[in-house]
């Protein structure tokens, strides 16, 4: 392991339109091969279809879908005598909000629909509701810590 300094953590600048950081750290997990500016128009257009179709704010739909998909426990593997055990652990905040968006964007990706912007507009909506292939994961995530909490002794 290395004796240096830990690095400084970088923090992006919050977002022009809604000032958040949180929102800055989504449209950099959106972006692909440094096209930052087609990123955010993807997520601002996603953002005014999400106020049309539920009447309310944006922001705050986008906030409650990123916490419904947020897990509290994930599982690592850990090796002891030979044989791997699945050690549940639990997750940090922003270890979590790094799991739950790309979990968001993924499951936007494989739905079925026309354009990214309605694929992510339709995967937010349903996020916040509780419902969602994002969702599912964290449930899923959270049913496998659950069956392997015998081993929770392992954990480091």
């Amino acid at each position: 392991m290395s004796r240096r300094s830990k690095p400084v953590k970088r923090i992006p600048s919050a977002d022009p339109i809604y000032s958040s950081i949180d929102v800055s750290k989504f449209i950099n997990r959106i972006m692909r091969r440094g096209k930052k500016s087609l990123a955010e128009r993807i997520f601002y257009s996603t953002m005014t279809k999400i106020g049309e179709r539920t009447k309310e704010k944006p922001l705050e739909i986008f906030k409650k879908a990123v916490h419904n998909a947020t897990p509290l426990l994930e599982v690592k593997a850990r090796r002891i005598g030979g044989s791997t055990y699945q050690v549940p652990i639990e997750v940090k905040s922003d270890r979590g909000f790094a799991l739950s968006s790309s979990w968001l964007i993924e499951a936007a990706k494989k739905r079925g629909g026309k354009s990214f912007i309605d694929k992510l507009t339709h995967e937010l909506i349903d996020a916040s509701n509780g419902s969602g292939a994002a969702c599912k994961k964290r449930e899923d995530t959270h049913k496998m810590a659950e069956a392997n909490k015998a081993f929770a002794h392992y954990r480091y």
